[in-house]
């Protein structure tokens, strides 16, 4: 079972450097504007790019220690399996997720960008069984200011400001 397990991450972390790999290549097509700054157009995806392959590769380091490439033994005694309902869960999970994505897009516009990402984290914190407690709010709170501040002040990147902000 941890074998598969391995196998699946090992499997994933090549798929994502894979990904990485064409992304970084796709960020090459985009044109330079006379308007560009020092990072230009291309910066801020090419270090997607490499964040990407930074995660895939973590992903493949954790499934060779786990011993995805080792050779494979059966266990002395194999016991059945508990029964999970894991893949019925899979999708009802995912339209959830889905759900948050979709409201965050339809409130960001009326609310602004600080509100709307500190709900959009708040309800998601919620949403995976945090504590209706004042922490998670102060998270939710907080993670909105760090996004706030690396998009908007450090990126410099227009955020939507809505009626409140």
């Amino acid at each position: 079972m941890r074998e598969q397990a391995a196998l699946k991450d090992l499997a994933g972390g090549v798929a994502v450097l894979a990904i990485a790999g064409l992304y970084y290549w796709a960020t090459g097509d985009i044109a330079e504007s006379t308007l560009s700054d020092e990072v230009g157009a291309s910066g801020l995806p090419r270090i997607l790019a490499f964040a990407l392959a930074g995660l895939g590769l973590i992903l493949t380091a954790r499934a060779v220690m786990a011993g995805a490439l080792s050779p494979a033994h059966e266990p002395a005694a194999k016991s059945p399996a508990p029964e999970t309902d894991d893949e019925t869960s899979t999708l009802p999970r995912a339209l959830g997720f889905l759900a948050f994505g979709v409201a965050y897009v339809c409130l960001v516009s009326f609310i602004g960008y600080l509100p709307a990402i500190a709900l959009l984290i708040g309800a998601v914190a919620l949403y995976e069984g945090a504590p209706r407690n004042w922490k998670t709010l102060v998270i939710a709170a907080g993670g909105a200011l760090l996004y706030w501040g690396i998009f908007v002040k450090i990126l410099g990147v227009h955020q939507p400001s809505g009626l409140f902000f």
